[in-house]
């Protein structure tokens, strides 16, 4: 019988209460795909999460920007508690399988795939927990302000720092170009 870990000592893990309504395909995560096409976004975000950023809260700040709306990085606890124990937990995983020995490709892409339907569930989550998108006119220089306040809400709790602050001004100007119709969201 195999040792079991420190973290599963016995004690049997309670399972979520889900909603059973889920939108799965919204236009969060509408807008996700297409803010993830673009490869200086995926490596930004990325970045970011190596330094303890959740992407999901950076996409919906973006989107809750594009969309005239302020995001206060409060969020429900059901969310938080998908992306501490099923999100970050798959992730993890993932991380830990050798990324180099072609033996193991197969399982970190199986993980991966499963890391992204859970961001995916999490996202829908999120956009239940939204109302319906209140659009105002908005300048460019609103916008972006608006943007930047977001991204400084969905910060990790340690906040940003000055290495930090170069690639926030990044993804700034990536959503800044959803927002001038350069590039559509949805």
């Amino acid at each position: 019988m195999p040792a079991r870990s420190q973290a599963n000592q016995g004690l049997p893990l309670k399972t979520m209460a889900l909603p059973a309504d889920l939108e799965p395909d919204n236009p969060l995560w509408q807008f996700a795909l297409a803010f993830w096409q673009h490869s200086l976004a995926q490596e930004t975000c990325l970045a970011l999460q190596n330094e303890g950023w959740s992407v999901t809260r950076i996409l919906c700040a973006g989107w809750l920007a594009l969309n005239g709306r302020a995001y206060t990085g409060i969020e429900e606890a059901t969310v938080t508690e998908w992306r501490d124990r099923v999100t970050g937990s798959l992730r993890a995983i993932r991380m830990s399988v050798p990324k180099a020995q072609t033996a193991y490709s197969a399982l970190r892409t199986n993980l991966a795939s499963l890391e992204l339907e859970a961001e995916r569930i999490e996202l829908a989550i999120t956009w239940r927990s939204f109302s319906a998108p209140k659009l105002e006119q908005r300048n460019m220089y609103v916008c972006d302000e608006l943007i930047q306040s977001n991204l400084t809400a969905a910060a990790p709790a340690a906040g940003i720092t000055q290495g930090t602050r170069q690639r926030l001004n990044t993804l700034v100007d990536i959503f800044s170009a959803f927002a001038s119709g350069e590039v559509q969201p949805c």
